[in-house]
């Protein structure tokens, strides 16, 4: 796929001059949600609205590697059972810390927005990603969510179902992020909207294989001694170049504000 800025042909800054349209933005930013832009995992963080705050063993060994979805789903009907309603998951989702610096990066982001298009991919739940959101006041700065489908039925029991299928072998049943990536920037270029670069933030090993698509101009930026670092570093030094992004780790969320701020001094 071409981005403006890559091969011969007027610079991007120019694209859309003379269009009645706004200038598309110039850059993706993706996140993925939980031990990224929130400090925990929400699925574990929900447990706390449980009776004692903390499930019976019988539910926690049916976990299979793989089918985490399938687990949540159990999970929840567990706790549905024991009278959690949706107030309660709303109140956990809400106080939820943000990551550190993520405060710093969502700023940044409010006062760059015409420059990025941001999105959000995770393998938590709608529901839980819009309480959280909202209650930080930057719902608004996501173009789209793409998460797994949750509600809550007649019963009020909190319901969850798979985000889709898919044929990856390396990420659970339920979602493959490079998929949904992959589909989007397909997606948005038959809108004709093509970005010069993609940013991906990140944090485990479903957000590794996404990140595996990036090219030379992107940049990944994964949570520092969090899975998708640790593979990133394995990918490289079993194959050298064989994961072409740049990679800045971070500990704090203000790092990829900096780095972005540094990268819009710089020409395209």
């Amino acid at each position: 796929m071409r981005r403006c800025c890559e091969g011969v042909g007027l610079p991007c800054l120019f694209k859309g001059v003379g269009m009645a349209s706004p200038r598309p933005p110039r850059f993706l930013l993706v996140f993925d949600f939980d031990e990224t832009i929130i400090n925990e995992n929400s699925d574990d963080s929900i447990v706390r609205a449980a009776p004692g705050q903390a499930l019976p063993e019988q539910i926690r060994q049916t976990f299979r590697e793989g089918f985490y979805n399938e687990y949540m789903q159990r999970v929840l009907a567990y706790m549905g059972d024991q009278g959690v309603k949706m107030g309660d998951f709303k109140t956990v989702y809400e106080n939820i810390p943000l990551s550190p610096g993520m405060p710093d990066l969502f700023q940044f982001l409010s006062k760059n927005h015409e420059l990025f298009e941001i999105i959000l991919i995770s393998d938590a739940n709608m529901f839980g990603i819009e309480c959280s959101l909202r209650a930080a006041g930057f719902y608004s700065l996501f173009r789209k969510i793409f998460s797994n489908p949750s509600s809550f039925d007649k019963r009020g029991y909190f319901t969850l179902g798979p985000y889709h299928s898919h044929k990856c072998l390396d990420c659970p049943a339920n979602m493959c992020k490079r998929k949904i990536l992959t589909e989007y920037l397909t997606e948005r270029a038959q809108e004709e909207v093509e970005f010069e670069r993609v940013f991906y933030v990140g944090d485990g090993a479903n957000d590794f294989c996404p990140s595996v698509t990036l090219t030379s101009a992107d940049v990944a930026f994964p949570r520092k001694g969090y899975p998708m670092h640790r593979m990133t570093q394995e990918m490289e030094k079993k194959q050298p170049g064989a994961f072409q992004a740049a990679v800045v780790p971070w500990e704090s969320a203000a790092e990829v504000a900096r780095h972005l701020q540094e990268l819009l001094k710089k020409k395209c």
